[in-house]
């Protein structure tokens, strides 16, 4: 296994149905992959779970782990949330944590774990004034957006095109925000 952890949330977004291809394109980077989803994306993907599970190596979390339970994923490294709904961008911007993808994002920039988000929302949402704000508190966090212009462009509501959210980008966002080790000299 990799000493690279790359928590992967997704939320209950068109894109979130290839995140098994993510997962392994991701693991082909290097990286070791946890895959958290939110209650609707696991839903979603109720079907797969099992095979997500093995494909990681660690359980596919969507909820808070009791109280005592001992945590079952390696520390992170990285957390990318994507694709992040407007609904979580949202939540996570006023710290609003009932879901665990959410409070653990919230909780990973006091922690200082390097994040980075990828929204996928349609346009109409992307109109709405709450959401520019979420977004500039998530930046101003030090949340590294992946919105517009080098990100997710909105499409208009009902013409989404899963197949093209750039799940690249995200990924070799996130690459780029591991914390480099010293290079032998």
């Amino acid at each position: 296994m990799s000493s690279r952890v790359l928590y992967l949330f997704a939320c209950a977004a068109p894109p979130v149905l290839r995140v098994g291809e993510v997962v392994a394109d991701a693991q082909r980077a290097g990286w070791d992959v946890c895959l958290g989803l939110t209650p609707t994306a696991a839903r979603w993907l109720e079907d797969r779970l099992p095979v997500l599970e093995r494909q990681c190596g660690y359980p596919v979390r969507s909820a808070y782990k009791l109280p005592g339970r001992p945590d079952v994923w390696p520390p992170a490294t990285v957390a990318l949330v994507a694709p992040a709904t407007f609904n979580t961008v949202n939540q996570w911007a006023l710290g609003i944590t009932d879901k665990f993808v959410v409070g653990f994002a919230a909780e990973a920039i006091g922690k200082g774990i390097p994040l980075v988000t990828m929204p996928c929302v349609n346009a109409a949402y992307a109109r709405h004034p709450q959401f520019a704000r979420s977004l500039e508190v998530l930046r101003q966090a030090g949340v590294r957006v992946l919105y517009g212009e080098g990100g997710f462009v909105p499409n208009p509501p009902g013409e989404g095109r899963p197949g093209a959210f750039p799940w690249e980008l995200a990924l070799a966002a996130a690459d780029e925000a591991a914390p480099t080790r010293g290079v032998p000299g």
